[in-house]
């Protein structure tokens, strides 16, 4: 299913394509979109990147934390938008994808915002006890139920919770769902029953929830 129509999402394309960002970026961003093509690894793209720096840039972000980083694209639209002094925390079981971001920040002279920790991200934050600005959430989808109870606690009051995937390509609607679509129903229960938070469902590429704490 696609959530919005083709032609106004190479529209939007086309349009970021003009950003400093992209601009500054182009040849990194350009050969991680093509590791992702040619290796069938879902990235965010060039829709979703642009809104997760901008709301790095509007928090003034200095504390982020990723679940589920791949080798580093939505982490570095994320850096992009955060004062040099922030540091993002990835997360991934690859010490491939690790060195794969370690490369590709360090091309981005950014290499000093980066912390990866290789591991399962759900035991990662556990650990992480300073206040979180931004966490952005990408892992397992039978992962998201645990992945919200893990993370609301750890933000500082105002701060955002990201998750993509949260339209799930429109598998959320089927009336037998398998365990990852139950996964994401069940965040999206809990993001919209749970007390002092406020959310959204933003209906770019595959669906992002938004949360902010209270």
């Amino acid at each position: 299913m696609e959530i919005t129509n083709s032609k106004i999402n190479d529209y939007i394309k086309e349009q970021h394509i003009q950003s400093p960002v992209k601009r500054m970026f182009d040849a990194i961003l350009t050969e991680m979109e093509a590791y992702a093509r040619e290796n069938e690894f879902p990235i965010i793209g060039p829709m979703v990147g642009p809104f997760l720096q901008q709301i790095a840039t509007i928090m003034d972000a200095r504390n982020v934390v990723e679940l589920g980083s791949g080798f580093g694209y939505s982490a570095l639209w994320l850096a992009a938008g955060m004062p040099q002094d922030g540091r993002i925390i990835c997360t991934d079981t690859s010490e491939e994808y690790r060195d794969m971001a370690v490369k590709y920040f360090k091309e981005a002279n950014l290499e000093s915002m980066l912390d990866f920790r290789v591991g399962d991200a759900l035991e990662i934050i556990k650990e992480i006890d300073i206040p979180i600005d931004i966490i952005y959430n990408d892992v397992d989808k039978h992962g998201y139920p645990e992945a919200f109870d893990l993370s609301v606690p750890k933000l500082r009051k105002g701060g955002i919770f990201i998750t993509d995937n949260v339209l799930w390509s429109g598998r959320i609607l089927e009336d037998d769902p398998n365990e990852s679509t139950r996964g994401v129903a069940e965040f999206n229960r809990k993001m919209f029953a749970t007390e002092r938070i406020v959310s959204s469902i933003i209906p770019i590429r595959d669906g992002l929830g938004i949360i902010v704490k209270q």
